[in-house]
């Protein structure tokens, strides 16, 4: 069988729907994701961006869809797409073409209790019967560089733990190095266009500090000790999976009142700051979590 999987989304959206690939690939599988999430699925036999392709062309009104992509999803057995779910032209386009598109909806329903991932796997399932786990993995070498990494930041300020906050932090896990995104505004970080050259400096660290954000996932999936900090989002939904994630929920007191200036190592922390200065110190404690990456997990 050759099948074709469409998965648009965010980076932490993706990572979260690895193991709905791998349970959905066949003798044959391509992959189509948004371009910054190419290098995370490169073990699948031909990957594009959904950009590349012109499928965002397909359904548009009084205009035909290109024939050179009629004819390349033609090629395809099965295409199991969470693009497109929403709009009612597109899949009405699809059936009219005869195109063997299987849909799944994008986001998990607001239903407690239900992990995306599980949510992810589920859908892919009623497709495939290929066994999997419902942990992402991402394999990369790890060269042990002994350095805690840290993300402060993500895709909603709403999610972001005080930067102050995270500096503290610093001047306790030392060694430690900061990350960002190459569009984020952070002096001094480490940063990798290319989202496979990231997960395997992850791989290196002793551990990660961050906020609900993709990058956070991808230090999850390649086996880094995690300690995700959470806020307004729902952990018992979106919280990276791994044997090594902690996961630290500051609901009430998130974002504390205003951060005292000129901060003192004596300075008290705030409620959440102590809730997640307890969780560091304690991993630190432990030493290692587990394997940290180099592995042969996919």
């Amino acid at each position: 069988m050759r099948r074709l999987i469409v998965r648009p989304g965010a980076i932490g959206d993706c990572i979260l729907s690895l193991p709905a690939l791998e349970c959905l690939r066949a003798e044959a599988t391509e992959v189509w994701v948004a371009a910054q999430n190419v290098p995370l699925v490169r073990t699948f036999d031909a990957v594009h961006s959904i950009a590349s392709t012109g499928i965002d062309l397909l359904g548009l009104p009084d205009r035909p869809p290109p024939a050179t992509l009629i004819a390349r999803l033609r090629g395809f057995d099965s295409i199991v797409s969470w693009y497109g779910a929403g709009r009612a032209e597109f899949r009405a386009e699809v059936a009219r073409l005869g195109l063997p598109f299987t849909f799944f909806d994008a986001l998990p329903p607001e239903v407690p209790g239900v992990h995306a991932a599980d949510f992810f796997l589920a859908q892919a399932r009623t497709v495939s019967s290929r066994s999997c786990g419902a942990v992402p993995r991402i394999a990369c070498p790890r060269q042990g560089g002994g350095f805690t990494a840290i993300h402060p930041l993500s895709g909603s300020p709403r999610k972001n733990w005080p930067l102050e906050n995270f500096r503290r932090l610093a001047a306790i896990v030392e060694p430690c190095q900061w990350c960002a995104g190459p569009e984020e505004q952070l002096d001094g970080a480490v940063r990798f266009d290319d989202l496979y050259d990231l997960a395997c400096w992850l791989a290196s660290a002793r551990l990660y500090i961050g906020n609900d954000s993709g990058i956070t996932h991808l230090a999850a999936a390649v086996g880094t000790p995690v300690i995700a900090l959470f806020g307004p989002t729902d952990p018992v939904v979106w919280a990276p999976r791994g044997p090594n994630v902690q996961v630290v929920h500051l609901q009430g007191d998130y974002f504390p009142n205003p951060i005292p200036l000129n901060i003192t190592p004596s300075t008290r922390w705030s409620p959440a700051g102590e809730k997640v200065l307890s969780t560091v110190n304690a991993a630190l404690a432990a030493g290692p979590l587990g394997s940290t990456g180099g592995d042969d997990r996919v």
